[in-house]
């Protein structure tokens, strides 16, 4: 079965590499009446395999700028002009179809890009014979004001033939068929054209004329004189014909449009002849798909949405040369050192070439799934049944875990009881983990499900997020306060383990930072808490003036998000001199949404900091705040808990007043702290609540970074707008189709990569910020210079030069070697330094 299986997945890609005879042929709807959250069906239509992208005015003038798309048919073809016609400028399509006769030619003229309509029903008009000779010979034809030529040519027909002929309305329709048939064949078409990568240049200069099958009306509701004329006994033998010639002349024949209404009654009009619009606007989205997908994929880069028929053709071919050829460095080297241990084990560890090459094996695996055609890709789909089921089970899996956390280690000066030390404090390691890993299962089900479209868990996952960043600030407070430790190591290892994969990803997979944008909010929001703590840090011990320097830093951020002028001038200037170019207006929305949680998370480590020292103090005056805060504790705990469990209920009613993303998104900086203060009460209001938690929680939680990262590529797909599949499970014509059984065995695949990536990119940034850490000093230790002969040798391998006692480029060699090992600067320019002459490459 197995084998069945994975033959049935090889043998489309061997086929039908890049989906473009399965973009023609085959599909299905995600969406039909029937199905769940189907308020509008026919939205969303699925080729085996690949994701229909839905094309914008603005995508058809990119692709098709200077050229016509020109349809030729009859009704039902002309229905697909008007479909064009809407996506480039709707309002005044129904105002031109209002004025427009029945049987006529149509011309819907945009400037850069024109609409043509011919009127032919039998498709033997010599219009229609002359603009196939005009494309096959590339001779443009005049319009309107300018010379055009076509782009894009669609022909459709055959009802006619069913309605005017009584017996010998297959043979007349053979015979004009017969007559266009050289003109519609392909003349290029080849295995070599079949197997060609469909790269911006072939598809533009490929062959596009096709043939929407004769369409079959739907009879049970057809008009009498209409369904006396129209029957399955003479439309059936139009299709079988079409499916003959196609395969012998090389047409092109859309028999998707056909599956598009196969068999559903609410896909046509009341007169069961015409599709919908949905359905229409679908059938030229097959085609412009087919047309465009790879000159789009080409000038507009990210997100890699339009999968059927193309190659993932790319402009900066320098750029990925340079990143490829790092790979194949890196691959080197760890060559090297399988052969030669003994004389690399002086520069690199062990360990850290075994990090290396789990982050390369992950970045590979990245760009194979999410910028090839190797895995399937799909659209998403709400269902509310599998977004409750698949909550349902991470719960499950929850509450089975549930352990006691570990005792604490204790300095052997505290006095404490056996209760105390098994007592946990507020927000301890365990429960911040759990927290993480429980949000990042449910953010993840958010993405898989396509649930941004649900406004109630939209409002919920923003929480979440707050969530995170309310422990960024609380976190990083209570380490600078307690610890005291400001230095340029401390900031650097938390950046650089913070920014590693979303740094490294988009010079494998051409998007940019900001794309992977929690890496880039937590950095940002980790800099303020760490300038506000630092600035003056030796009056810390106040708390008046700590509460001063939180408020002051509050303004002043706010003030930069929201004034138009800061950000503008750094990203100007970021991409004048690195060739960065980041999208100010979606960072300004990220930092606006939570502009005020991490304060709060501020002011809560400073609360209890503040609130642990009067507790644990030995006196304090009765009549003293901190005397009367010990005294009735308990009174204060029972009113705290109350305030929380009313907090949620009445956070929620406030949340479900809103209507629309846009209003929540207005009230939400100022909102988000009540519910993240109202669960961290209710969370550790009671001994048992603070001393379990779930441990495959809080294993998420530890990982949580790379798990929201790698998200984007290797389980979902086309940069979070789509789902990967790996084509072997599933044939069944639903939304559903394998994806059970695809989540199964890709989430294992993700959640161990994510395991393997974190581990590796804590050793990786353990060793930037101090390579000698494993190196154990002895006697004769000279500084961290090598001394020994392997480690001379195999320096000198690396510089290239053979090693000589009396060279000077040996002591050169050392005393660089040295220096850049000893200077933590040195290695973060030498870092940037790279990224720049990467970024530089785009040039």
């Amino acid at each position: 079965m197995l084998r069945k299986r994975t033959l049935g997945a090889i043998s489309p890609y061997l086929h039908d590499p890049f989906k473009c005879q399965a973009l023609l042929s085959r599909g299905h709807w995600l969406d039909p009446p029937a199905a769940p959250h189907s308020t509008l069906p026919f939205q969303r239509w699925q080729p085996p395999g690949c994701m229909l992208h839905e094309y914008t005015g603005k995508d058809v003038r990119a692709c098709l700028q200077g050229q016509r798309i020109v349809f030729i048919g009859d009704s039902t073809t002309r229905q697909l002009f008007w479909a064009t016609a809407k996506k480039l400028n709707a309002l005044a399509a129904e105002e031109d179809m209002r004025e427009a006769g029945k049987h006529e030619n149509l011309l819907f003229d945009e400037g850069d890009v024109a609409v043509d309509f011919i009127w032919d029903p039998f498709l033997n008009s010599s219009s229609l014979r002359h603009e196939l000779l005009s494309y096959l010979n590339d001779e443009p034809q005049e319009g309107m004001d300018s010379v055009l030529r076509a782009g894009l040519i669609t022909v459709g027909g055959g009802l006619w033939y069913a309605r005017h002929f009584e017996s010998d309305s297959l043979h007349h329709f053979q015979d004009s068929f017969d007559y266009l048939a050289p003109l519609l064949g392909d003349p290029r078409s080849s295995l070599a054209t079949l197997y060609s990568p469909p790269t911006a240049k072939r598809r533009d200069e490929a062959h596009h004329v096709y043939v929407s099958p004769v369409q079959r009306p739907f009879y049970d509701v057809l008009s009498p004189l209409r369904a006396a004329t129209m029957t399955p006994a003479k439309i059936r033998p139009l299709n079988e014909y079409l499916f003959n010639v196609s395969t012998s002349k090389g047409i092109k024949v859309v028999w998707s449009h056909s599956l598009m209404t196969w068999e559903s009654e609410h896909a046509y009009e009341e007169s069961g002849l015409h599709a919908v619009d949905n359905v229409s606007i679908r059938r030229v989205d097959v085609l412009l798909n087919m047309r465009c997908n790879a000159q789009l994929t080409f000038l507009q880069g990210y997100p890699f949405d339009k999968t059927c028929c193309s190659a993932y053709e790319r402009k900066n071919v320098v750029r990925k040369r340079l990143v490829l050829a790092l790979i194949a460095i890196v691959s080197i080297i760890m060559g090297f050192w399988t052969n030669n241990q003994r004389s690399m084990r002086a520069v690199l560890s062990n360990e850290l070439v075994q990090a290396v090459g789990k982050v390369v094996l992950v970045l590979t695996y990245c760009f194979l799934a999410d910028r090839t055609q190797l895995l399937n890709k799909s659209k998403k789909q709400f269902s509310s049944q599998e977004f409750v089921v698949l909550c349902a089970i991470v719960l499950s899996l929850g509450v089975l875990s549930l352990r006691r956390s570990v005792a604490r280690t204790v300095p052997e000066r505290d006095v404490l009881s056996k209760e105390q030390i098994a007592d946990h404090p507020f927000l301890s390691r365990d429960q911040t983990d759990e927290w993480k890993g429980w949000m990042q299962f449910a953010i993840l089900i958010y993405h898989y499900t396509g649930a941004s479209s649900v406004l109630r868990i939209y409002q919920l996952i923003r929480i979440l997020v707050a969530s995170y960043l309310f422990m960024t600030g609380f976190g990083h407070t209570l380490f600078f306060y307690q610890k005291q430790d400001y230095s340029l190591k401390r900031s650097a290892a938390v950046l650089i383990r913070l920014n590693m994969l979303s740094c490294l990803l988009p010079y494998i997979m051409e998007t940019d930072y900001l794309f992977y944008y929690f890496a880039p909010l937590i950095s940002f929001w980790y800099m303020v808490v760490y300038i506000t703590m630092c600035t003056t840090h030796s009056r810390n011990s106040s708390t008046t003036f700590l509460l001063f320097k939180i408020g002051a830093s509050a303004v002043i951020v706010t003030a930069l998000v929201r004034v138009p002028t800061v950000f503008e001038g750094l990203f100007f200037l970021l991409q004048h001199t690195c060739q960065i170019h980041w999208n100010v207006k979606e960072w300004r929305f990220r930092l606006q949404l939570d502009s005020y949680i991490v304060y709060v998370g501020m002011l809560a480590a400073i609360f209890y900091i503040r609130l642990t020292d009067i507790l644990h103090a030995q006196r304090f005056p009765a009549h003293d705040g901190a005397g009367y805060l010990r005294h009735h504790w308990s009174k204060i705990c029972i009113l705290s808990v109350v305030f929380g469990m009313s907090i949620l209920p009445g956070f929620w009613l406030f949340a479900h007043s809103f209507t629309d993303k846009f209003g929540y998104n207005r009230w939400l900086p100022f909102i988000s702290p009540f519910p993240v203060i109202a669960f961290v009460i209710l969370r550790n209001s009671n001994r048992y609540f603070r001393n379990y938690y779930s441990s495959i929680f809080a294993w998420l939680g530890r990982c949580s970074l790379e798990t929201f990262i790698l998200q984007f590529h290797i389980w979902l797909a086309a940069d979070t707008k789509g789902l990967l599949s790996l084509g072997v499970f599933g044939r069944k014509k639903t939304h559903i189709e394998g994806r059970h059984e695809d989540l199964a065995v890709l989430s294992i695949i993700f959640l161990w990569l994510s395991w393997l990536t974190a581990d590796a990119t804590g050793t990786i940034t353990n060793w930037i910020i101090d390579p000698k850490r494993r190196r154990h000093p002895s006697a004769t230790d000279t500084g961290g210079l090598p001394t020994k002969r392997h480690e001379l040798e195999a320096i000198s391998n690396i510089a290239g030069y053979p090693l000589n006692r009396t060279s000077p480029m040996r002591k050169w060699g050392q005393r660089l070697y040295g220096v850049w090992m000893d200077r933590l600067e040195l290695r973060i320019y030498s870092i940037l330094l790279v990224m720049w002459l990467l970024n530089m490459a785009r040039m």
